[in-house]
């Protein structure tokens, strides 16, 4: 009966607790008003209307319940309709910037590195669904993938399409792809602006240094989170490129030059991250997803309607049958 109803004055309820004492209130004085007569027969009697006296205590009933509605009405029932609006503010501006140099085919992580940072990178784009994301490329000089922008399906088709290609120059250009990155972002008006640069090397080319590209990050208020790729010790790499086209891999040692990345993050107020594994990669995604998030209001507007107002109106009804009956059907009895 009282589902999806709230009752603002709840303390009105222990009123209920008189209706016993009423009970008990009227049995007592029914038992000392009632008189009895003692007769050896009644045959001389002419009964007629013998069942009214039974319905007599009718009244009373029709006054205790009407009693418990307008306590009931006093506790204001009410029925509440919740609906809600969400406003998200300016989210954040995210930059991708990926390492496509031929170490990133080492197979230390599967089915190689690129393919790994591929499926988790495109989970975490997913999961972003307010951000604005764009993508950078880089081995030996950098260049703009995608544009930050908040159409999703362009960002994770331009993803899908990164690949290792012999079009950018060899070499891992550190300081290069995080300078194209910064210039993505420079101009951006969001509350929050950050990188998040993955490399398997280190930084052994390209015109633009990798500290002077934290500083600039830094004067333009962006955040660089930087992940070193790959195991420890040996890796499963290409060393050279066969007749036929394909690479020819051998087992090479894994340098990455971490104290780099460390600085870069530290300088900006990022962090660094060491995935030695597709599982540790999917763990670093994860953390950064939690560390950068968009903030997002809700606003609940509530609707009330009062029902207390229908049970005023039947209390009401039933003392005026109570009253009714009183003076007409049950008079003589009173």
């Amino acid at each position: 009966m009282f589902e999806g109803i709230e009752f603002l004055n709840k303390e009105f309820f222990w009123l209920l607790l008189l209706l016993p004492l009423a009970i008990l209130w009227y049995v007592f004085k029914h038992k000392k008003q009632t008189a009895e007569l003692h007769m050896s027969t009644i045959k001389g009697f002419k009964l007629t209307n013998s069942w009214l006296p039974k319905l007599k205590h009718l009244m009373f009933a029709l006054r205790l319940l009407a009693l418990a509605l307008l306590i009931t009405a006093m506790a204001r029932p009410r029925t509440v309709d919740v609906s809600s609006k969400t406003k998200t503010t300016r989210g954040i501006d995210i930059v991708m910037a990926i390492d496509v140099s031929a170490s990133m085919l080492a197979k230390d992580l599967l089915p190689n590195r690129l393919e790994a940072l591929k499926n988790v990178a495109s989970d975490f784009i997913k999961g972003r669904p307010n951000d604005r994301i764009g993508i950078v490329e880089y081995a030996g000089e950098s260049y703009t993938k995608t544009p930050i922008t908040s159409d999703k399906a362009i960002v994770l088709r331009s993803l899908e399409d990164v690949r290792y290609n012999t079009v950018i120059d060899g070499g891992t250009a550190i300081g290069m792809g995080l300078g194209t990155s910064v210039n993505r972002l420079k101009d951006s008006k969001a509350k929050s602006k950050v990188i998040i640069l993955l490399t398997d090397g280190v930084n052994n080319s390209g015109q633009i240094d990798p500290k002077t590209a934290s500083n600039l990050a830094v004067e333009y208020g962006i955040k660089v989170y930087t992940i070193g790729l790959g195991s420890n010790g040996m890796a499963l790499s290409p060393i050279g490129i066969l007749p036929n086209g394909t690479f020819q891999y051998g087992r090479i040692q894994v340098e990455i030059d971490e104290a780099l990345l460390k600085e870069i993050s530290k300088v900006t107020g990022g962090k660094y991250f060491r995935a030695t594994n597709n599982k540790k990669l999917e763990e670093i995604y994860d953390e950064i997803n939690k560390l950068e998030k968009t903030d997002v209001e809700e606003f609940k507007f509530y609707n009330y309607e009062e029902k207390y107002r229908p049970l005023l109106l039947l209390a009401l009804g039933l003392l005026v049958l109570e009253f009714l009956l009183r003076s007409t059907l049950f008079r003589s009895f009173n």
